[in-house]
Parts: structure tokens; sequence; C-alpha cells
């Protein structure tokens, strides 16, 4: 039987995905790109080191799910799905199943190595590369990095980095100057960050799909390109909401709104390029960090009362609700250590600190951030 491999790389961490179905790898070759310096290799050779293994087999799932229901167990959620734990830890290993994706986990942290069986590709592929993306980051935050919640845009190594809850701007502020001004795109919501060696601070991406609401899509100028894609047959990510994809599909540019939450467009990774000619950035040194705010009919300017970096911009244990360590993989607190917190937090500080207000100009928001953080002519 043909087995498939790719590899997965930042900084020093390196993790393999293998598995007998090609659309498994290939997800997670797409998804991590460049990003994550993803690239095909020879499953012999690699099957020594951190290993995510994937199967689709419905009788081995099967199998799998039945020794967890049949002993005592915990339920939990996981990427917004019931979880069920077999109780305790037997040899190292841990077991667990997702009835409603038809997916079951074997986890052994000690030796690196978790094993995923499903039975629909689409399901085993999203969770293999998931949890691929846990195990890097379990290797990068025990090697001394942090998760800053902040987008990032790159010019020259110089990274802007944007920083606010829902809503505040950061996804607008990093596609501003990505789409107008040719800054790499490094991350959306999240990034990995480490004290640098020359007295910086290093940033590394956290690849995820990227929620693009209906109106900044349009206001970007990318609405009828992804309509245009979607008609030809091309897709987004699997999370996006059937109405989203509707709507762009009839060219309803109206924002969707459900239960106070805005339904968005999710993006590949890749499709920032290959769709909207956005480059994506793989690494950079933190220059400037910029705290917006977005107002309906503000022209865009610097806020008289500045905001400084605080410990709820930094991700943590706590705040991982959608993907709680279950399976052992990350050795250390979801966000990185404290002293690793804290060495960033204090040079960050350093830095030029700008709080904005934004508008729904895009094109005069991507300017006046340009001229702002000057990284951009």
């Amino acid at each position: 039987m043909t087995t498939h491999a790719v590899r997965l790389e930042s900084a020093d961490a390196a993790v393999t995905v293998v598995s007998a179905e090609q659309a498994v790898t290939d997800w997670s070759a797409r998804y991590f790109g460049t990003w994550w310096k993803a690239a095909d290799a020879d499953p012999a050779s690699n099957c020594a080191g951190p290993l995510v293994t994937a199967d689709v087999d419905n009788r081995e799932y099967d199998a799998m799910a039945l020794a967890v229901t049949q002993s005592p167990h915990t339920s939990t959620a996981y990427a917004r799905a019931q979880l069920l734990l077999a109780g305790g830890v037997s040899g190292g290993v841990i077991r667990a199943v997702s009835p409603e994706g038809a997916l079951a986990y074997r986890s052994e942290p000690g030796a690196g190595r978790l094993d995923v069986v499903g039975c629909r590709t689409e399901d085993v592929a999203t969770a293999t590369a998931r949890l691929a993306r846990e195990m890097v980051r379990g290797l990068l935050l025990r090697d001394g990095w942090a998760v800053l919640h902040a987008s990032a845009v790159v010019q020259d190594g110089r990274t802007v980095l944007t920083f606010g809850g829902k809503g505040a701007g950061k996804t607008t502020t990093a596609l501003a100057l990505a789409s107008r001004h040719g800054l790499g795109l490094l991350a959306n919501d999240r990034v990995f960050v480490r004290p640098g060696e020359r007295g910086g601070v290093d940033v590394l991406p956290w690849p995820s799909a990227a929620a693009v609401g209906l109106g900044l899509l349009e206001a970007l100028g990318w609405f009828e390109t992804a309509r245009e894609r979607l008609e030809a047959g091309e897709v987004l990510h699997p999370t996006q909401d059937k109405r989203v994809t509707e709507a762009l599909l009839a060219g309803d540019r109206a924002p969707l709104w459900e239960r106070g939450k805005e339904l968005k467009t999710q993006v590949f990774p890749d499709q920032f390029t290959s769709w909207f000619g956005v480059p994506l950035a793989t690494e950079g040194e933190a220059a400037v960090l910029v705290f917006p705010r977005i107002e309906a009919g503000a022209v865009p300017a610097v806020e008289e009362t500045g905001r400084a970096l605080g410990g709820a911009d930094f991700m943590s244990g706590r705040t991982e609700d959608r993907y709680p360590d279950v399976f052992g993989l990350l050795g250390v607190d979801g966000g990185g250590t404290a002293a690793a917190r804290e060495n960033v937090a204090r040079r960050l500080a350093e830095l030029p600190h700008h709080s904005v207000v934004l508008g729904h100009d895009v094109a005069a928001n991507a300017d006046f951030l340009a001229k702002v953080t000057g990284l951009a002519a």
C-alpha cells in the first residue's frame, strides 16, 4: 500500500503527517504551505520524529470508538464538537472519540505520536491538520516561543503587530496594508513570538483559515473575485456557513448576522495569494504595535489615549476553549511559559505604539496606517 507524507517545519520545530490517503497529506501541504515550509517527504525516513498518522477506515474507527465508550470516560468539547475521553492514561496513551465527526484518536505524548482515524476523508484531513498544528505548537512553546493574539504583516522583515478583541480591526488592518501596499501577510489572528538574538522579538506565523466579513471582502475589492472562483467550482474552507457561500454566489454583499455574530467567509491561507494576490510572509521581527478600533464614518486618526500591551493580548490555556490540550501535545501553558511571555512583553514595550481609530474606507485606512507605521511607501 502506498503511503504519503508531508513534513511541516517552522523555526526548529518539525512534524511529519503520514497517511495512505493522499488527499489527507495534500490538505496539510495546502493548509500550512509556505507559512510552515510544508514539503513532500519520504514516509520511511521521517517516522522517528514527531508524527501524526491519519487513516480513513470505518472498521478501525468503530473498534477505537467502542474501546472508548465501553470504558469509563468523560465528555468535553473540542473543535466545537463533543469529545469522549477514556478515563485515565494507560501506558502513556490517551484515547478519545468524537461521535459527531466520526473521528477517533490515539495520542502518545511521550513518544511524540498521534493517530487519527475516521470515516470521511475531509473530516480526517481537517482534524489531522489541526492536530499537526498543535504538535508543532507544543514544540515551539517548549522551545521558548509564546503566542500573541494579534494579526501581523511584514515588509523587509519588519513586522506590524495589530492587537484587539473581536471587531477591533486586527483583520482590517492587516488585510488593508497587505492588499494596498504589498506587505506580506504573516498571520490573521495570532502569532508565535520569542526574544531574538539581536535584542528584538522574532515573529512566526500561526497558520489558520481567515474569517473575512462580506463587507470587508467588498471593501478590499475581492468580492467579485471570490464569486467568480466559486462559480468556477472552487471552494472556500469547509467551516464556512453555507449561507455565506449562497450570498457570495448571489452577489449579496450585505453582512450576515446570527445571534449577534457575523457570518464570514473562511479563506484558506493559500487563497490569499492565488485568489487575491497577497503574498504570505514566513517570519519577521516586531517593529511597531497598532491598537485599532473601528467606528462607522470615522476619518482615520491617531487616538489621544494610548493603549499598552497587556496580559490579555497573549493567548493562554484558559483562552484556548476551542482546542484544550486534551491530547497532551503542549507540555506547557497554551500561550507559552510565564517567563517567555514576560520577556516578550518587556521587549515589545520598547517599540512604537499607535492607538488609532479607523473608518470603513479600506483605502483611506491603508494609506493612513502606512504613514503612521512608516513601513510602506
